[in-house]
């Protein structure tokens, strides 16, 4: 059975899970080392059954345990080019470390992965599409505005992990978050808006997915419910069901062990 693992999710850490108990891939690393492999253990996965990992970009919230990762493992590393070099170039990897890029896509016995371009402020930014048995899913997280390329790529996804970040009035009103701050999470290369989640959402169900998470909610400016009902009340109001038509969950900030079979 094909399951999708969200291992952590929030402006603080992100990594996913794809696979089969005891053998798959991730999409990102973003939480210390020990969490990661104790995330993987309540799935009687260890770090050694990772066939690949695969970076979406450098910011710390993807890449927290990647240093470590290499050092303890010779799991292949996948991460866009210019991500990779910036990494090396502020030594937050070995110099010599090996990092392939996804553009050049990637095909085993189990898996086949290829890349999409995002809309995110840093080096360079990517989600990916993953082919495994006769399942396909989707990462697309840290983009403000859903690229040409990623609706593309993702049409037909069976489950698409979705950024959901910030409700617009949450964070409009947010105090803390000084007004530079503001402009760029809304940004076109800033993060997606629940009211932009739901709309890709629906492009995704029409196109045959059938199991949405939202994922990369910010903790300050969103919440799990407003997020899910503000997917669901605009599918709903385009006439589709949840059930019959599509599943709606949340990623966690940190998995206690739950995962999504397909």
């Amino acid at each position: 059975m094909s399951r999708i693992y969200p291992i952590c999710s929030s402006s603080s850490g992100n990594a996913t899970f794809i696979g089969t108990r005891g053998h798959g891939i991730l999409v990102d690393a973003g939480c210390s080392f020990r969490a990661l492999k104790n995330a993987l253990d309540l799935i009687d996965t260890k770090l050694e059954n990772i066939e690949a990992i695969f970076i979406t970009h450098e910011h710390s919230d993807h890449v927290k345990a990647l240093e470590q990762i290499i050092k303890h493992t010779k799991i292949p590393i996948f991460a866009p080019t210019l991500s990779a070099e910036l990494l090396k170039r502020e030594s937050r990897i070995p110099q010599d470390a090996e990092l392939f890029d996804p553009r050049e896509g990637y095909k085993s016995a189990a898996f086949e992965v290829s890349c999409f371009k995002t809309s995110h402020d840093s080096a360079d930014s990517v989600g990916y599409r993953i082919s495994f048995r006769n399942d396909t899913f989707g990462v697309c997280t840290d983009t403000g505005e859903v690229t040409d390329e990623a609706k593309t790529a993702l049409r037909g996804c069976s489950t698409v992990l979705v950024e959901s970040n910030y409700d617009e009035t949450m964070l409009r009103k947010n105090p803390s978050y000084p007004a530079e701050l503001k402009r760029r999470i809304m940004s076109s290369q800033g993060h997606l808006s629940n009211e932009d989640c739901a709309a890709f959402c629906e492009t995704l169900v029409k196109s045959g997915t059938r199991h949405l998470i939202l994922g990369h909610l910010s903790e300050n400016n969103n919440t799990p419910v407003t997020a899910k009902n503000c997917t669901k009340r605009l599918l709903e109001h385009r006439g589709l069901n949840e059930e019959r038509d599509f599943t709606l969950a949340c990623a966690p900030v940190m998995t206690s062990g739950e995962y999504i079979a397909v």
